[in-house]
Order: structure tokens, then sequence, then C-alpha cells
């Protein structure tokens, strides 16, 4: 198995509000990729746990929400790691997005 995919997205938001935005827009944000469909988003209080499916393939991953940070993990099958930099990337982005302070609106 690899080594997961690891990004680190600051933020100033506090950790409530930053849970409150990831609810509410990771939906979102997965949808406006058109290859990617999430399978499984489990909330465990400032952590979810999900398994999405991308060019047939499952990755699975965990977020974990501080007051000044929001912290991805995700393993990617063998398949999908030549796409490692795009999908750290696109989380970073897309992660940012929603944590900006007029992102979440």
């Amino acid at each position: 198995m690899s080594a997961p995919l690891v990004v680190s997205i600051p933020h100033r938001l506090g950790r409530e509000e930053a849970v409150r935005r990831l609810k509410t827009g990771l939906g979102r944000a997965a949808a406006s990729i058109p290859v990617m469909q999430v399978e499984e988003e489990r909330w465990n209080g400032d952590s979810m746990s999900f398994r999405i499916r991308a060019l047939g393939q499952i990755a699975s991953g965990q977020v974990d929400v501080a007051d000044d940070h929001v912290k991805v993990e995700v393993v990617l099958p063998w398949l999908l790691q030549r796409f490692a930099e795009m999908a750290q990337a696109t989380i970073r982005k897309r992660g940012q997005l929603l944590l900006t302070k007029d992102g979440g609106k």
C-alpha cells in the first residue's frame, strides 16, 4: 500500500465554522469534478472519513479539522497514484475556496 497523500489547508474560521462549511460545501465541490463521486462520507465530531470513486478506482481518506487548519489524507490506489500531484493541487484549491472568509456563502 502506498503512503497517503497529505494536504494541510490553513484557515482562520475556527473549528466549528470550518466543519460547518465542509459539511455543507463538500458535496458541491465533489460534484464539480465530473470524474469523481463520493461513495461514503461519515462525520465523527471534527473528523470525517470518506470513500470516493474516480476513474473506476476507489480511494479512501480522512479529514481532520483543527482550529487553524484542515488536514486531508487520501490513500490512492496504484492506478490513481500517477494523478497524485493533480489531486493534491485540486484538494488544496477546493479546500481554500471553502475555507476563505467569503467562500462558504
